[in-house]
């Protein structure tokens, strides 16, 4: 979707302009949203990168460095699986920092502030387009988990609930990376600059081993991080397992996340030329 075609979602009959203006933002949401997933469907080579590399996780873990790993009272592959999902959806929120880079580069950041539409809109639309894009990603790990043997013991509500806590987790995060894409000076600044933010979250985590297996100093850390106790929400929901208030605190953390980072990203949207 072009542009030009965004401007002409406002050409509209008389009687739609007594439209409240929460109506109308949210309907520039959608517009933008929509217009970022079309960009995914003409380009699909960037698609499929997105959804290679998690299965690259699953297949290297599950059978290069898995026969090493113990994980007590479990099979290695229902612990491994939860954890790459939730790594999945994080990698997934990155694409918001390279895709408002690559827009900013491409003059159409001052384009949209043009636009007679919601500030919030390129912001909010970015980040629901890749809402949905980890979605797909959801899917994709879930069926390739079920060919290498992952077998979740909780209820199919559980399972929808540990999703539900990785999307919210790695929605809230977007809007960090969207700052991160508004300040780089390019898009591959922007996907170097991402990485040294996630991989100390992801590996130095729950995600891949017990964090009983590392070292003394390290477990407080990565017990209580963020990534961390996303991962035990989300495993513990799919394996229908005890896992304390993981879940609440994940949530809390994604709340917390994103009433920080998404006004520092507005502002540094409004600032932007």
């Amino acid at each position: 979707m072009s542009v030009s075609d965004l401007a002409r979602t406002r050409v509209l009959p008389p009687s739609a302009s007594s439209r409240p203006a929460l109506v109308w933002a949210a309907s520039d949401v959608l517009t933008i949203a929509r217009r970022n997933l079309m960009a995914i469907a003409r380009v699909p080579v960037a698609l499929v990168f997105t959804l290679v590399q998690p299965v690259m996780f699953v297949l290297l873990f599950r059978y290069v460095f898995g026969g090493v790993i113990n994980v007590p009272g479990s099979d290695y592959v229902n612990y491994l699986i939860p954890g790459i999902l939730t790594q999945a959806t994080i990698f997934g929120s990155v694409n918001t920092a390279i895709g408002l880079s690559e827009d900013l580069q491409k003059g159409l950041i001052e384009r949209f502030r043009a636009l007679p539409m919601a500030r919030m809109a390129v912001l909010a639309g970015r980040t629901v387009a890749d809402t949905v894009r980890n979605i797909l990603v959801l899917a994709l790990i879930t069926g390739v988990g079920f060919a290498v043997g992952f077998r979740p013991t909780g209820s199919v509500w559980t399972y929808l609930q540990a999703c539900l806590v990785m999307l919210l987790f790695a929605y809230c995060l977007s809007w960090g990376f969207a700052f991160v894409g508004l300040a780089a000076p390019n898009s591959e600044a922007a996907q170097a600059m991402t990485f040294p933010l996630i991989f100390p979250l992801t590996f130095a985590s729950a995600v891949f081993v017990p964090v009983a297996s590392m070292p003394w100093w390290l477990r407080p850390f990565a017990n209580n991080q963020p990534v961390s106790q996303a991962t035990f929400a989300v495993r513990g929901l799919m394996m229908g397992t005890a896992h304390g208030a993981s879940t609440w605190i994940s949530i809390a953390w994604s709340v917390g996340i994103i009433a920080v980072l998404a006004p520092l990203a507005v502002a540094r949207y409004r600032r932007v030329s």
